[in-house]
């Protein structure tokens, strides 16, 4: 028996794929009778005029049965005398084009559909492109619906003519195309007597006889540290799952990223002691002596992976807000996650023919090549070369919505030449010497709601008691440091993500920092801790309601946001997003700027 078959049925919308497999699995005989007969009573109600609709098999959700379209992933287990298979039947409709990527990255082979009365659409074009994405590399293409056509075989072929086009720039193992009728059931699991101009195999006898073993190098071993196991102190392993080759005890092994040795002491699968595991198979390693591993580290043999912070990649955007440059994610790769920037857009793929587009911005269901660049170092490896460590998601760190996944083209080779100096004066020296905690003291809140004013006061306070402090205020930031910078969405994220680094760079001079800035994005200001440190970030929102503060409107600019002169305007033409949880709240309407600074300078006492 050939070897378990994972795959995934995709196209576009109303080509017939869920009709497809559950036609296959009728006509196979690989259900149960009382499968049977519910399908039987429930296509009589159904939108196929009481003919058998098979699609039932597949679609299981009320939403689904009442617009006849596949919603979420429906996933199949199987087995004929030949193979057992696994299928992801898989939405066609664009809105539900991240359930398709889902149901793409398990599968060893792609069962693409084509409605024969429509030819190639757009949304087939995509399903390849992803499908090429995630590493598959055995395609078939079941032109469906012949029925439709009266199984005319030049149409056939022209369809196969467009669809070898389109592909031509694919490195796919094996390509064939059956036409099939999902519906009528012709060259599905038997061979249609309407299309005797075929010669070739059954979709099913396709998929019992095509071999999809990896052929990609095996050699040496991976295994990506999951979870650190310490029942009791006798004993420390190290868990995960195998993804390349296999581990004997009394091997050398490395860890990555910290390079350190150690030499395998026992080795258990599934809690029983072995002498070796192999690929796929979930082990505990133990080592002969304490070093540093923990989770998202590598556990590697004879196989050489990059570690860095920065790489090129190409992604499927996924979430229903724009991607700009410089936004910040956490990035989830193997078992490792950090956090993650998107430095730029080198280009988007068009869909259609495949041409690089100059872009900006990425919209839903979009791919394009990114560069990005990590916090932490990553250990990673092309995704040509090693599918599982290759792959990664990201992941909206304020609402935890995976945003894109992506894999990795190649390392960056800046990211080789760059190395973090050690200072013998360091940060703590500084503060010591100050006698002082260097905190960044972030003042968000709209324009108009008193950050400024309060940050100039605040800092005289805090000097007046012998503090050293330094202000940031962003007017004087965008004359000076960030001059280049408009008010796009990409360049504010990119002037929060400046002036983060200046703080931190000031508090290891063991300074105060005090910031005023908009800084209208929560995405931005989570990033902007994350580099200043948790712990020195102190972030107090100005929580001046709009009306006060365009009723003061000192600068002018509220009547100019309204009259539409200034566009990107935060409250108005931009959204401002509060803060969910900020150290400190204060509302200045009403309230005297001594009394302000009174408030605010004993809540600080909690942090200073």
């Amino acid at each position: 028996m050939q070897s378990l078959l994972k795959f995934i049925t995709c196209g576009s919308v109303d080509d017939g794929k869920s009709t497809l497999i559950g036609h296959m699995l009728y006509d196979a005989k690989l259900i149960f009778a009382d499968q049977e007969k519910a399908l039987e009573l429930d296509s009589k109600v159904g939108s196929t005029g009481g003919d058998m609709d098979y699609s039932l098999l597949l679609d299981g959700l009320m939403a689904e049965r009442e617009q006849g379209i596949t919603i979420d992933v429906a996933y199949r287990y199987f087995t004929t005398d030949n193979r057992s298979f696994i299928v992801a039947d898989t939405p066609g409709h664009e809105e539900y084009t991240r359930n398709m990527a889902v149901g793409a990255s398990f599968a060893d082979l792609a069962v693409i559909l084509v409605d024969a009365s429509k030819g190639v659409l757009v949304q087939t074009k995509r399903h390849t492109r992803i499908c090429a994405l995630m590493g598959i590399k055995h395609v078939v293409y079941a032109i469906n619906k012949m029925d439709l056509i009266d199984y005319d075989e030049h149409t056939y072929k022209d369809i196969v003519h467009n669809i070898k086009k389109m592909t031509y720039e694919y490195d796919f193992e094996t390509f064939t195309t059956i036409p099939v009728s999902a519906t009528v059931g012709d060259n599905i699991t038997t061979r249609s007597d309407k299309t005797v101009w075929y010669k070739g195999k059954t979709l099913l006898e396709y998929l019992e006889q095509i071999d999809v073993t990896d052929t990609t190098d095996n050699s040496g071993f991976v295994m990506p540290v999951q979870r650190v196991c310490r029942p009791d102190l006798t004993f420390r392993g190290f868990q995960g799952q195998v993804e390349v080759g296999e581990l004997s005890v009394g091997d050398e092994i490395k860890v990555l990223p910290s390079r350190e040795t150690a030499i395998v002491k026992s080795l258990l699968n599934a809690g029983k002691e072995t002498d070796k595991v192999v690929r796929g198979q979930a082990a505990t390693v133990q080592l002969d002596k304490e070093i540093d591993v923990s989770r998202g580290c590598m556990i590697v043999k004879d196989v050489h992976l990059h570690v860095g912070k920065m790489f090129t990649t190409k992604i499927l955007w996924m979430d229903d807000s724009k991607l700009v440059a410089g936004k910040n994610f956490i990035l989830k790769l193997g078992t490792k996650s950090t956090l993650a920037t998107v430095m730029n857009i080198k280009y988007k793929i068009d869909v259609n023919e495949g041409n690089h587009v100059q872009a900006e911005k990425l919209y839903k269901n979009e791919i394009a090549v990114c560069d990005i660049s990590c916090s932490d170092p990553v250990v990673f490896d092309e995704f040509v070369h090693h599918k599982e460590l290759g792959g990664f998601i990201l992941i909206d760190n304020v609402n935890n919505m995976t945003a894109a996944c992506g894999v990795v083209e190649h390392k960056l080779r800046r990211d080789e030449n760059l190395f973090y100096q050690q200072m013998d004066v360091t940060r703590e020296l500084r503060s010591n010497q100050k006698n002082q905690a260097p905190k960044t003291i972030w003042l968000t809140g709209l324009s108009g709601s008193g950050k400024s004013t309060i940050a100039n006061g605040l800092e005289k306070r805090l000097f007046a008691e012998g503090k050293h402090t330094m202000s940031l205020d962003g007017d004087n930031i965008r004359l000076g440091l960030n001059k280049n910078l408009g008010f796009k969405e990409q360049d504010r994220i990119e002037n929060i993500r400046r002036i983060a680094e200046v703080a931190r760079l000031m508090n290891d001079a063991g300074l105060i920092v005090l910031t005023s800035f908009i800084s209208p994005f929560i995405s931005d200001r989570k990033n902007a801790a994350k580099i200043v440190g948790e712990d020195n970030f102190i972030e107090i929102y100005v929580s001046t309601p709009i009306e006060e503060c365009e009723r003061r409107d000192i600068k002018g600019l509220y009547k100019k946001a309204r009259a539409g002169e200034i566009p990107n305007f935060s409250g108005i033409s931009s959204p401002y997003e509060p803060p969910v949880d900020p150290k400190i709240t204060i509302d200045t309407t009403g309230k005297d700027l001594e009394d302000t600074l009174d408030y605010i300078m004993a809540e600080l006492k909690n942090y200073l």
